[in-house]
């Protein structure tokens, strides 16, 4: 039988520019691993929107796993700078595999 644990999942919408400003903050929190999508396109509060390189808007998703303490020590960090500059961070829980890796 396979065990399973529980841990968090997050994912981080930001601009591309402050990328590194999210991943040295998932570092700070002691969290191993992390991985980064493009985002092309979407709609929030102020309608729709598209990737946009030439401005410097273009968006990413980052997504990381991790236990509950280094969760929560992430959104505290990066609280001051979610509503400053329009980052969306979503956690929920998940089943892993290997759970001493997270």
């Amino acid at each position: 039988m396979i065990e399973t644990v529980t841990r968090k999942r997050i994912e981080i919408l930001s601009d591309t520019a402050l990328l590194k400003r999210v991943t040295d903050a998932i570092e700070r929190a002691g969290i191993t691993g992390w991985s980064v999508t493009p985002v092309l396109s979407g709609k929030g509060s102020e309608g729709r929107w598209r990737e946009e390189r030439v401005t410097g808007t273009d968006k990413v998703v980052v997504l990381t796993i991790a236990a509950q303490d280094k969760a929560m020590t992430l959104a505290e960090d990066l609280a001051p700078v979610l509503t400053k500059f329009g980052f969306i961070l979503s956690m929920w829980d998940v089943e892993v595999i290997r759970g001493e890796r997270f």
